[in-house]
């Protein structure tokens, strides 16, 4: 009997704001302004979550941890992804590989995607090289060209 392939692609958007701390890809990076949201806002691992619940049919982030529960409040979004990678390998699954693109004019995130890889393989329990992550700007158009906020978009590849 073969393995059922599956893939899920997962989107997120958080705002930038002053007064937060900007975490991507699990890490803390130095920044003027980091991003909004009821948890840590880790725009990354969101579109990650997504990808990865999309593709074991089980519905999306919002639906596992909604914005409105106390108990989500600031959460690190590693807790977050380590539950949902609980969650699909109870059901059967086991995560292939995951190619993130982040989309932001500033900071530069290239110099800290090795971090990312590393961080992310951690939480997951999977091999840094089945962890893609690219960063890219939209040449200063729509909301990320003005630095209004910062968007990330991921495919995944599970097998069962």
């Amino acid at each position: 009997m073969s393995a059922k392939i599956r893939i899920g692609f997962g989107y997120d958007v958080h705002q930038l704001a002053e007064g937060r701390k900007l975490w991507l890809g699990g890490i803390e990076i130095h920044h003027s302004r980091g991003l909004l949201g009821h948890s840590d806002a880790d725009v990354l691992i969101h579109a990650l979550c997504d990808a990865i619940l999309g593709a074991a049919n089980m519905r999306d982030i919002g639906f596992h941890f909604p914005d409105n529960d106390p108990a989500t409040t600031g959460i690190d979004s590693k807790i977050l992804l380590k539950k949902v990678m609980e969650l699909v390998r109870n059901a059967g699954y086991e995560f292939g590989n995951a190619d993130i693109t982040v989309c932001a004019e500033e900071p530069k995130l290239n110099p800290h995607i090795p971090a990312m890889q590393q961080c992310l393989a951690q939480v997951m329990g999977v091999p840094e090289e089945d962890i893609s992550i690219k960063a890219t700007t939209t040449e200063k158009l729509g909301f990320t060209g003005r630095k209004e906020g910062i968007s990330a978009y991921a495919s995944v590849l599970l097998s069962r």
